[in-house]
Protein backbone atom coordinates (compact mmCIF):
# COMPACT_ATOMS: atom_id res chain seq x y z
CA UNK A 1 0.00 0.00 0.00
CA UNK A 2 1.37 3.58 -0.71
CA UNK A 3 1.57 5.83 1.94
CA UNK A 4 0.91 10.14 1.47
CA UNK A 5 1.47 12.45 3.55
CA UNK A 6 -1.30 15.36 2.92
CA UNK A 7 -0.65 19.02 4.69
CA UNK A 8 -3.39 20.95 5.04
CA UNK A 9 -6.23 18.41 4.12
CA UNK A 10 -9.40 19.10 6.32
CA UNK A 11 -9.18 22.54 3.80
CA UNK A 12 -11.22 22.75 0.89
CA UNK A 13 -8.93 21.33 -1.82
CA UNK A 14 -7.34 19.30 0.88
CA UNK A 15 -10.57 17.47 2.04
CA UNK A 16 -11.32 16.81 -1.76
CA UNK A 17 -8.19 15.78 -2.75
CA UNK A 18 -8.28 13.15 0.48
CA UNK A 19 -11.80 12.06 -0.10
CA UNK A 20 -10.83 11.38 -3.87
CA UNK A 21 -7.57 9.43 -3.38
CA UNK A 22 -8.85 7.06 -0.85
CA UNK A 23 -11.69 6.31 -3.29
CA UNK A 24 -8.96 5.04 -5.60
CA UNK A 25 -8.18 1.95 -2.53
CA UNK A 26 -4.79 1.08 -2.03
CA UNK A 27 -3.51 4.32 -0.48
CA UNK A 28 -2.99 5.17 3.40
CA UNK A 29 -3.77 8.98 3.90
CA UNK A 30 -1.24 11.00 6.83
CA UNK A 31 -3.81 14.24 7.15
CA UNK A 32 -1.83 16.73 8.41
CA UNK A 33 -3.39 20.06 9.36
CA UNK A 34 -3.00 22.93 11.91
CA UNK A 35 -7.28 23.42 12.13
CA UNK A 36 -6.85 27.34 11.09
CA UNK A 37 -10.32 28.92 10.57
CA UNK A 38 -10.17 27.16 7.19
CA UNK A 39 -9.57 24.09 8.57
CA UNK A 40 -12.98 21.96 9.38
CA UNK A 41 -13.25 18.41 10.72
CA UNK A 42 -16.51 18.58 9.68
CA UNK A 43 -15.62 18.24 5.53
CA UNK A 44 -13.86 14.71 6.72
CA UNK A 45 -16.68 13.58 8.35
CA UNK A 46 -17.02 10.47 5.76
CA UNK A 47 -13.37 9.38 6.34
CA UNK A 48 -12.19 9.97 9.58
CA UNK A 49 -13.39 6.51 10.55
CA UNK A 50 -11.53 5.25 7.78
CA UNK A 51 -8.37 2.64 8.75
CA UNK A 52 -6.45 4.67 5.77
CA UNK A 53 -6.82 7.90 7.07
CA UNK A 54 -5.03 9.29 10.15
CA UNK A 55 -5.84 12.63 10.80
CA UNK A 56 -3.13 14.46 12.67
CA UNK A 57 -3.71 18.44 14.12
CA UNK A 58 -0.65 20.44 13.57
CA UNK A 59 1.19 22.50 11.77
CA UNK A 60 4.00 21.95 8.47
CA UNK A 61 6.21 24.47 10.53
CA UNK A 62 6.70 22.19 13.02
CA UNK A 63 9.97 20.33 11.65
CA UNK A 64 10.09 17.53 14.48
CA UNK A 65 6.46 16.46 14.48
CA UNK A 66 6.66 16.11 10.34
CA UNK A 67 9.93 14.36 10.95
CA UNK A 68 8.20 12.10 13.50
CA UNK A 69 5.12 11.65 10.84
CA UNK A 70 7.60 10.55 8.35
CA UNK A 71 9.98 8.12 9.97
CA UNK A 72 6.47 6.74 11.43
CA UNK A 73 4.31 6.17 8.57
CA UNK A 74 7.50 5.90 5.83
CA UNK A 75 5.38 7.63 2.93
CA UNK A 76 6.02 7.24 -0.77
CA UNK A 77 5.13 10.85 -1.17
CA UNK A 78 4.15 14.38 0.44
CA UNK A 79 1.79 16.62 -1.22
CA UNK A 80 1.52 20.22 0.28
CA UNK A 81 -2.09 21.75 0.38
CA UNK A 82 -1.22 23.58 3.34
CA UNK A 83 -1.50 27.53 3.28
CA UNK A 84 -3.43 30.35 4.08
CA UNK A 85 -5.20 31.15 0.57
CA UNK A 86 -7.55 34.34 1.12
CA UNK A 87 -6.28 37.58 -0.87
CA UNK A 88 -8.79 40.10 1.58
CA UNK A 89 -7.00 38.55 4.37
CA UNK A 90 -3.29 38.80 3.68
CA UNK A 91 -3.97 42.54 2.22
CA UNK A 92 -5.33 43.27 6.31
CA UNK A 93 -2.32 40.79 7.90
CA UNK A 94 0.48 39.46 5.56
CA UNK A 95 2.00 38.25 8.26
CA UNK A 96 0.82 34.93 8.56
CA UNK A 97 0.92 34.32 5.01
CA UNK A 98 4.86 34.86 5.19
CA UNK A 99 4.74 32.92 8.45
CA UNK A 100 2.89 29.58 6.69
CA UNK A 101 3.47 29.83 3.29
CA UNK A 102 7.42 30.75 3.45
CA UNK A 103 8.26 29.76 6.79
CA UNK A 104 6.30 26.52 6.85
CA UNK A 105 7.05 25.20 3.32
CA UNK A 106 10.97 25.58 4.29
CA UNK A 107 10.46 23.53 7.51
CA UNK A 108 8.28 21.37 5.38
CA UNK A 109 11.30 20.73 2.68
CA UNK A 110 13.74 20.08 5.46
CA UNK A 111 11.81 17.95 7.13
CA UNK A 112 10.81 15.85 3.46
CA UNK A 113 14.71 16.65 2.67
CA UNK A 114 16.15 14.72 5.51
CA UNK A 115 13.59 12.11 5.66
CA UNK A 116 14.62 11.51 1.71
CA UNK A 117 18.17 11.41 2.15
CA UNK A 118 18.25 8.69 4.33
CA UNK A 119 15.52 6.05 1.88
CA UNK A 120 17.27 3.65 -0.49
CA UNK A 121 17.48 1.99 -3.57
CA UNK A 122 13.94 2.32 -4.89
CA UNK A 123 11.89 3.66 -1.96
CA UNK A 124 14.69 6.76 -2.55
CA UNK A 125 13.80 6.51 -6.36
CA UNK A 126 10.02 6.72 -6.08
CA UNK A 127 10.00 9.24 -3.08
CA UNK A 128 7.56 12.55 -4.56
CA UNK A 129 7.38 16.38 -3.24
CA UNK A 130 4.52 17.96 -5.05
CA UNK A 131 3.60 21.48 -3.64
CA UNK A 132 0.50 22.77 -4.89
CA UNK A 133 0.31 26.27 -5.75
CA UNK A 134 -1.58 29.13 -7.52
CA UNK A 135 -1.60 31.02 -11.18
CA UNK A 136 -1.78 33.99 -8.91
CA UNK A 137 2.29 34.32 -8.43
CA UNK A 138 2.42 35.26 -12.47
CA UNK A 139 0.66 38.35 -11.84
CA UNK A 140 -1.50 40.04 -13.99
CA UNK A 141 -3.09 39.05 -17.82
CA UNK A 142 -3.64 42.07 -20.33
CA UNK A 143 -6.88 40.93 -22.32
CA UNK A 144 -4.81 38.75 -23.99
CA UNK A 145 -2.67 35.79 -23.93
CA UNK A 146 -2.16 33.19 -21.30
CA UNK A 147 0.43 32.34 -18.20
CA UNK A 148 2.46 29.12 -19.14
CA UNK A 149 5.17 27.18 -17.18
CA UNK A 150 7.36 29.76 -18.15
CA UNK A 151 5.78 32.75 -17.70
CA UNK A 152 8.17 35.19 -15.31
CA UNK A 153 6.72 35.94 -11.54
CA UNK A 154 5.07 38.93 -11.21
CA UNK A 155 3.14 38.83 -7.44
CA UNK A 156 0.66 41.69 -7.08
CA UNK A 157 -0.53 40.68 -3.20
CA UNK A 158 1.04 39.66 0.16
CA UNK A 159 -0.89 35.85 -0.46
CA UNK A 160 0.57 35.27 -4.09
CA UNK A 161 4.41 36.77 -2.99
CA UNK A 162 4.36 34.49 0.09
CA UNK A 163 3.10 31.76 -2.86
CA UNK A 164 5.86 32.40 -5.08
CA UNK A 165 8.53 32.63 -2.30
CA UNK A 166 7.53 29.20 -1.39
CA UNK A 167 7.72 27.91 -5.12
CA UNK A 168 11.25 29.43 -5.50
CA UNK A 169 11.91 27.23 -2.54
CA UNK A 170 10.33 24.15 -3.66
CA UNK A 171 12.66 24.59 -7.38
CA UNK A 172 15.87 25.51 -5.12
CA UNK A 173 15.90 21.97 -3.38
CA UNK A 174 15.70 20.21 -6.00
CA UNK A 175 18.05 22.04 -8.25
CA UNK A 176 20.75 21.88 -5.28
CA UNK A 177 19.60 19.23 -3.10
CA UNK A 178 18.10 16.84 -5.57
CA UNK A 179 14.84 16.50 -4.01
CA UNK A 180 12.52 15.15 -6.19
CA UNK A 181 9.55 17.71 -6.11
CA UNK A 182 6.70 18.37 -8.51
CA UNK A 183 4.82 21.80 -8.59
CA UNK A 184 1.74 22.58 -9.71
CA UNK A 185 0.40 26.11 -10.47
CA UNK A 186 -3.72 25.83 -10.45
CA UNK A 187 -6.31 28.22 -11.81
CA UNK A 188 -8.98 28.95 -9.38
CA UNK A 189 -11.02 26.49 -7.99
CA UNK A 190 -14.66 25.68 -6.91
CA UNK A 191 -16.66 23.21 -5.53
CA UNK A 192 -17.79 20.98 -2.09
CA UNK A 193 -16.53 22.00 0.87
CA UNK A 194 -15.26 25.48 -0.45
CA UNK A 195 -14.91 28.18 2.75
CA UNK A 196 -17.86 30.65 2.16
CA UNK A 197 -15.61 33.91 1.89
CA UNK A 198 -14.83 32.90 -1.23
CA UNK A 199 -16.65 33.98 -4.45
CA UNK A 200 -18.92 31.36 -5.32
CA UNK A 201 -20.14 30.23 -2.36
CA UNK A 202 -20.46 33.48 -0.63
CA UNK A 203 -23.22 34.29 -3.56
CA UNK A 204 -24.75 30.80 -3.11
CA UNK A 205 -25.05 31.81 0.17
CA UNK A 206 -25.75 35.64 0.28
CA UNK A 207 -28.89 34.59 -2.33
CA UNK A 208 -30.21 31.64 -0.39
CA UNK A 209 -30.29 34.25 3.01
CA UNK A 210 -31.94 37.35 0.23
CA UNK A 211 -28.83 39.47 1.16
CA UNK A 212 -27.11 41.22 -1.50
CA UNK A 213 -24.61 39.97 -3.86
CA UNK A 214 -21.43 42.12 -3.47
CA UNK A 215 -19.46 42.36 -6.85
CA UNK A 216 -15.91 44.16 -6.48
CA UNK A 217 -15.38 47.08 -8.99
CA UNK A 218 -17.27 46.79 -12.41
CA UNK A 219 -17.09 43.17 -12.09
CA UNK A 220 -14.69 42.67 -14.84
CA UNK A 221 -12.09 41.05 -13.43
CA UNK A 222 -11.73 37.59 -15.06
CA UNK A 223 -10.50 34.36 -13.99
CA UNK A 224 -10.15 30.50 -15.02
CA UNK A 225 -12.58 28.24 -12.96
CA UNK A 226 -11.54 24.69 -12.24
CA UNK A 227 -13.80 21.98 -10.32
CA UNK A 228 -12.15 21.39 -7.50
CA UNK A 229 -12.55 17.41 -8.37
CA UNK A 230 -10.89 18.06 -11.63
CA UNK A 231 -7.62 19.57 -9.59
CA UNK A 232 -7.77 16.67 -7.70
CA UNK A 233 -7.29 14.47 -10.77
CA UNK A 234 -4.81 16.73 -11.85
CA UNK A 235 -2.78 16.50 -8.85
CA UNK A 236 -2.79 12.91 -8.84
CA UNK A 237 -1.76 12.86 -12.32
CA UNK A 238 1.08 14.88 -11.85
CA UNK A 239 2.15 12.20 -8.72
CA UNK A 240 2.01 9.53 -10.72
CA UNK A 241 3.36 10.92 -13.92
CA UNK A 242 5.05 13.55 -13.56
CA UNK A 243 8.99 14.65 -13.72
CA UNK A 244 10.81 15.34 -11.29
CA UNK A 245 11.61 19.03 -11.31
CA UNK A 246 9.11 20.22 -13.82
CA UNK A 247 6.03 22.37 -13.31
CA UNK A 248 2.32 22.24 -14.43
CA UNK A 249 -0.20 24.56 -14.88
CA UNK A 250 -3.76 23.21 -13.79
CA UNK A 251 -6.53 24.73 -15.48
CA UNK A 252 -10.46 24.50 -16.43
CA UNK A 253 -10.59 25.88 -19.62
CA UNK A 254 -13.33 28.42 -18.35
CA UNK A 255 -12.34 32.24 -18.48
CA UNK A 256 -15.15 34.49 -16.91
CA UNK A 257 -15.91 37.68 -15.41
CA UNK A 258 -16.42 37.47 -11.92
CA UNK A 259 -20.19 39.42 -12.97
CA UNK A 260 -20.36 36.43 -15.41
CA UNK A 261 -19.94 33.99 -12.39
CA UNK A 262 -22.82 35.98 -10.19
CA UNK A 263 -25.06 36.03 -13.49
CA UNK A 264 -24.68 32.42 -13.97
CA UNK A 265 -25.23 31.22 -10.08
CA UNK A 266 -28.08 33.83 -10.07
CA UNK A 267 -29.88 32.47 -13.41
CA UNK A 268 -29.50 28.60 -12.45
CA UNK A 269 -30.77 29.67 -8.53
CA UNK A 270 -33.87 31.33 -10.77
CA UNK A 271 -34.30 27.75 -11.93
CA UNK A 272 -33.76 25.48 -8.99
CA UNK A 273 -34.95 27.66 -6.48
CA UNK A 274 -36.46 30.64 -7.49
CA UNK A 275 -37.30 33.75 -5.20
CA UNK A 276 -41.09 33.50 -2.99
CA UNK A 277 -41.13 37.22 -4.52
CA UNK A 278 -40.95 36.51 -8.27
CA UNK A 279 -37.84 38.40 -8.60
CA UNK A 280 -34.58 37.19 -10.13
CA UNK A 281 -31.35 36.86 -7.78
CA UNK A 282 -29.95 39.43 -10.28
CA UNK A 283 -32.03 42.19 -8.47
CA UNK A 284 -29.41 41.21 -5.46
CA UNK A 285 -26.57 42.01 -7.21
CA UNK A 286 -24.38 45.08 -5.60
CA UNK A 287 -21.31 46.85 -7.15
CA UNK A 288 -18.75 47.63 -4.07
CA UNK A 289 -15.58 49.56 -4.01
CA UNK A 290 -12.80 47.40 -5.35
CA UNK A 291 -9.86 46.21 -3.31
CA UNK A 292 -6.69 47.19 -3.60
CA UNK A 293 -4.01 45.81 -6.05
CA UNK A 294 -6.96 43.70 -7.82
CA UNK A 295 -5.39 41.82 -10.84
CA UNK A 296 -7.70 41.86 -14.01
CA UNK A 297 -7.35 38.94 -15.35
CA UNK A 298 -5.91 35.11 -14.98
CA UNK A 299 -5.76 32.88 -17.51
CA UNK A 300 -4.08 29.66 -17.60
CA UNK A 301 -2.28 27.30 -20.67
CA UNK A 302 -2.74 24.05 -19.51
CA UNK A 303 -1.51 22.17 -22.31
CA UNK A 304 1.64 20.93 -21.33
CA UNK A 305 -0.05 18.79 -18.74
CA UNK A 306 -2.69 18.04 -21.35
CA UNK A 307 0.46 16.88 -24.11
CA UNK A 308 2.56 15.08 -21.79
CA UNK A 309 0.70 13.53 -19.08
CA UNK A 310 -2.64 13.14 -21.01
CA UNK A 311 -4.61 15.11 -18.35
CA UNK A 312 -7.89 17.21 -19.26
CA UNK A 313 -10.71 18.43 -17.19
CA UNK A 314 -13.88 16.67 -17.27
CA UNK A 315 -16.36 19.05 -15.73
CA UNK A 316 -17.23 21.85 -18.02
CA UNK A 317 -18.36 25.07 -16.06
CA UNK A 318 -22.20 25.00 -16.40
CA UNK A 319 -21.64 21.18 -15.21
CA UNK A 320 -19.48 21.90 -12.10
CA UNK A 321 -21.76 25.10 -11.23
CA UNK A 322 -24.75 22.66 -10.97
CA UNK A 323 -22.86 20.25 -9.11
CA UNK A 324 -21.75 22.89 -6.60
CA UNK A 325 -24.85 25.09 -6.20
CA UNK A 326 -26.91 21.26 -5.67
CA UNK A 327 -24.34 20.50 -3.19
CA UNK A 328 -24.76 23.73 -0.98
CA UNK A 329 -28.60 23.02 -0.85
CA UNK A 330 -28.33 19.69 0.11
CA UNK A 331 -25.70 20.87 2.92
CA UNK A 332 -26.84 23.46 5.02
CA UNK A 333 -26.03 22.29 8.11
CA UNK A 334 -22.50 21.87 7.03
CA UNK A 335 -22.47 25.64 5.76
CA UNK A 336 -24.79 27.43 8.50
CA UNK A 337 -22.20 25.95 10.82
CA UNK A 338 -19.29 27.60 9.10
CA UNK A 339 -21.30 30.71 9.10
CA UNK A 340 -22.51 31.11 13.00
CA UNK A 341 -18.63 29.77 14.02
CA UNK A 342 -20.17 26.52 15.40
CA UNK A 343 -17.83 23.99 14.09
CA UNK A 344 -14.87 25.75 15.38
CA UNK A 345 -16.96 26.79 18.90
CA UNK A 346 -16.81 30.76 17.89
CA UNK A 347 -18.89 33.20 15.51
CA UNK A 348 -16.85 34.52 12.54
CA UNK A 349 -19.51 36.88 10.88
CA UNK A 350 -19.18 35.79 7.80
CA UNK A 351 -22.06 37.12 6.16
CA UNK A 352 -20.11 40.70 4.38
CA UNK A 353 -16.69 38.92 3.53
CA UNK A 354 -15.97 39.22 -0.23
CA UNK A 355 -13.38 37.31 -1.99
CA UNK A 356 -12.99 36.70 -5.48
CA UNK A 357 -10.02 34.19 -5.34
CA UNK A 358 -11.12 30.68 -6.18
CA UNK A 359 -10.10 28.95 -2.98
CA UNK A 360 -6.26 27.73 -3.29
Amino acid sequence: MNTILVTGGAGFIGSNFVRHTLERGKIKIINLDKLTYAGNLESMADVMDSPDHIFVQGSIGDRNLVKQLLCEYCPNAVVNLAAESHVDRSIDGPADFIHTNIVGTFELLEAARAYWSQLNGAEKESFRFLHVSTDEVYGSLGPEGYFTEESPYAPNSPYSASKASSDHLVRAYHHTYGLPVLTTNCSNNYGPYQFPEKLIPLMILNALDNKPLPVYGDGQNVRDWLYVEDHCRALLTVLDKGQPGEVYNIGGNNEKTNLDVVHTLCDLLDEVLPRKDGNSYRKLIKFVKDRPGHDRRYAIDASKIKRELSWMPVETFETGLHKTVQWYLNNQEWWRRVLDGSYRGERLGLGNKLSFQGGK
